[in-house]
């Protein structure tokens, strides 16, 4: 079973990912680019990440673009280009 505070940090994790690549996930939430339900999914995804203090070191650095382990890079840049 998954604790709060295991899906808070991949929460986080997969919010600040996005933002840092250019990807508003509460817009396209609103938008309906995006359904509550994939966001859910995405952060569920983000949870079977075998290395998430490597993306958290990963986002600590200042570093732009989606490392190639991350599980929503596809969904990310989806985002990001607007749909």
């Amino acid at each position: 079973m998954l604790s709060f505070s295991r899906i808070d940090r991949h929460s986080k994790l997969v919010s600040t990912m996005a933002d840092r690549n250019g990807a508003d996930v509460a817009e396209a939430v609103l938008s309906g680019d995006l359904t509550p339900e994939n966001l859910r999914s995405a952060v569920l995804s983000c949870t079977g990440c075998s290395d998430p203090d490597a993306c958290e070191a990963f986002l600590a650095s200042g570093q732009t673009g989606i490392p190639s382990y991350c599980r929503n890079a596809g969904l990310i840049a989806e985002i990001a280009k607007g749909g």
